[in-house]
């Protein structure tokens, strides 16, 4: 495959869609995004979105614009390289875990570092578990959705939340960023709602 930058800008300024077929979502092949051909965007902040499920446009309105918004306020000063943003479904995102993690069940959001140390990465975002999450904490779906980003654009920022101490300062930076986006602490307690991002690493 040819590296990122050497591939035609996008028609549509960064953001992918690709139509449903008779009446479906296409699903993607079962790989990272950096293993297939997806056009590159306007290479003006290295942010490319791809929706591949159409029902993401129902379900957040001017999803792309949202969505570079919030990587870009993730990146700070410090943009970790191009990135590629997915917004799927349950079926492709399961199909990714199970492939790359060995867990044959979906999952809110995958992330997945370009090989060979080179900067950026791909974020898979499953549309159903997003909805389902954010249903049952009482938050609207933009706010998870835009949780979800900031998450992935940390882990290849070189966040993790595999130990204790790791964990509390990645959802400390998460809070922090959001906050700055004018959207609550998902990580603050609310009675009769469960609070963070459940579905991760599962």
């Amino acid at each position: 495959m040819e590296p990122r930058s050497s591939q035609n800008p996008a028609e549509s300024g960064g953001v992918l869609t690709i139509e449903p077929t008779a009446g479906r979502a296409v699903g993607l092949p079962p790989v990272p995004l950096h293993e297939w051909d997806v056009p590159a965007g306007d290479g003006g902040d290295d942010c490319d979105v791809v929706v591949t499920d159409a029902r993401w446009h129902g379900a957040v309105p001017g999803i792309a614009a949202l969505v570079r918004r919030t990587a870009r306020a993730a990146w700070g000063g410090d943009a970790p390289g191009p990135v590629t943003i997915m917004l799927d479904n349950d079926r492709a995102i399961r199909r990714l875990n199970a492939r790359h993690r060995d867990r044959n069940k979906p999952t809110n959001v995958l992330t997945f570092d370009y090989p060979g140390g080179l900067p950026g990465g791909d974020i898979m975002i499953a549309l159903e578990t997003v909805r389902r999450e954010a249903q049952a904490a009482g938050r609207p779906i933009r706010h998870h959705l835009m949780h979800l980003v900031v998450h992935g654009i940390l882990h290849l920022r070189g966040h993790d939340h595999h130990q204790a101490g790791e964990a509390r300062r990645m959802e400390m930076e998460e809070a922090r960023i959001l906050g700055r986006l004018s959207v609550p602490n998902p990580w603050k307690y609310r009675p009769g709602a469960p609070s963070g991002l459940m579905g991760d690493g599962q």
